[in-house]
C-alpha cells in the first residue's frame, strides 16, 4: 500500500470516527432543529421525541431531528425569523404569535374557542385551518406541519384567591405578547404583562408581576406553585399549539421526506396531546400536595367577560365559521 493510500485511508477512518462521535444527524441528508419553550418532562416534549424517533427510523436516517427543549435556540419570535429566512428550524408555536404573519391565525387562541382536545381538534384538521396554512406559506415563508398539539386549558395561578373578573383589577399578569393574548387578560380584569416565559419564575419572586396565566404541564414544569399560592381553574384559552418551519427549507424536501414528516407530526401531535390530558389529574394532585389550593369555580363571568374579544380584534365572522365546525 503507497503513502498516498495509506493517508487516504487514515482520512477515511478519521472522518468515520468523527461522524459516529456526533452522532446520526451527521449522517443524514437533512436535519431540523425543533425548539420548544417546554421543559424535558412536559408530556407534550415526549410528543416530539415520537416525532423525533419515527421519522428517523421512516426516512431511514435521510432526516434527522434535533429537539432544543427550554428555548435554547431563543425566543420563540426569534426561531420563526431564523425559519423564515430559510433556516432548517421548527418551533413549537400558538396562533397568537402566528397572527402576527397571518391575522386569521390568532382566532385558535381566542377566549373559550372550543372544548378539551376533541373540541379544538376538529378546526385544526379542516380546511379552514389549511386555507390559513397556505397564506401563511405563500405570505409569510412559514410551513405547518401539523397544529394539533394540545398542551391544555389554561388556568390562573394568583397569590390572592379569585372568583369573579373584579378580583384581579390591578393584578399585573403575565401573558404571551400576542393581541389575542393581552386583549383577553385585559377582558377579565387584570393587567397584561407580556415577558418570556423563562423570566416568568423570578418575576413572580421578586414582585414584578403579581399572576401568570397558563396550561397545567407547564406551571408544573416550572415549579411556580413554590411562587403562587392558587390555582383557579378559568379554562380560559384552550392551549393549541402547532409545529411550524421554514417554507423554503421544507419545499426543498424531497416529497416523500415532505410527507413522512408531516404524517408523523399529526400522529405525534396527537401522542403528544392524548398524554397531556392522561397527565393532567397527576400534575395538579402534586401541585396541591406542595401547598397550592386549586379552586374550580364557576366560569361563567369570565366567559361573558371575554366573549368581546372576537368583535374586539376583528374576528366576528371566522369566530361563526369556527362555531359552525365545532357544532358539527
Amino acid at each position: 500500500m503507497g503513502f498516498m493510500s495509506r493517508a487516504a485511508l487514515a482520512a477515511a477512518c478519521g472522518l468515520a470516527f468523527a461522524g459516529s462521535m456526533l452522532g446520526v444527524a451527521t449522517a443524514a441528508d437533512y436535519t431540523l432543529n425543533i425548539n420548544t419553550a417546554l421543559t424535558t418532562s412536559d408530556p407534550l416534549y415526549k410528543g416530539l421525541e415520537d416525532l423525533q424517533k419515527n421519522v428517523e427510523a421512516r426516512s431511514e436516517g435521510r432526516l434527522a431531528i434535533r429537539l432544543f427543549p427550554g428555548s435554547q435556540l431563543g425566543k420563540d419570535e426569534d426561531v420563526l425569523e431564523q425559519a423564515r429566512a430559510g433556516a432548517g428550524n421548527a418551533v413549537v408555536v400558538d396562533g397568537g404569535r402566528l397572527a402576527v404573519y397571518v391575522k386569521d391565525f390568532g382566532v385558535l387562541s381566542g377566549p373559550y374557542l372550543a372544548s378539551g382536545y376533541e373540541g379544538i381538534r376538529k378546526v385544526v384538521t379542516s380546511p379552514l385551518l389549511d386555507e390559513m396554512a397556505k397564506k401563511l406559506h405563500d405570505g409569510a415563508q412559514l410551513q405547518v406541519l401539523s397544529f394539533n398539539w394540545w398542551q391544555g386549558e389554561r388556568h390562573l395561578l394568583t397569590n390572592k384567591p379569585i372568583k369573579v373578573p373584579a378580583d384581579l383589577q390591578g393584578i399585573r399578569m403575565r401573558t404571551p405578547g400576542a393581541p389575542v393574548w393581552t386583549e383577553t387578560v385585559k377582558a377579565m380584569g387584570a393587567t397584561p404583562a407580556p415577558m418570556a416565559w423563562a423570566e416568568v419564575y423570578s418575576a413572580l419572586q421578586t414582585q414584578v408581576i403579581d399572576a401568570v396565566e397558563a396550561q397545567d404541564p407547564a406551571a408544573y414544569g416550572s415549579r411556580l406553585y413554590e411562587v403562587t399560592k392558587y390555582l383557579t381553574k378559568t379554562g380560559h384559552f384552550n392551549l393549541i399549539t402547532g409545529l411550524v418551519t421554514s417554507a423554503a427549507w421544507f419545499d426543498a424536501l424531497p416529497p416523500d421526506l415532505q410527507t413522512i414528516l408531516k404524517e408523523e407530526a399529526l400522529k405525534s401531535g396527537d401522542v403528544a396531546s392524548h398524554g397531556t390530558e392522561a397527565a393532567i389529574a397527576d400534575i395538579e394532585a402534586k401541585m396541591k400536595e406542595a401547598g397550592m389550593t386549586i379552586d374550580e369555580i364557576d366560569v361563567t363571568p369570565f366567559k361573558e367577560a371575554t366573549a368581546g374579544v372576537y368583535e374586539t380584534l376583528g374576528y366576528t365572522d371566522l369566530k361563526k365559521e369556527v362555531d359552525a365546525l365545532l357544532a358539527k
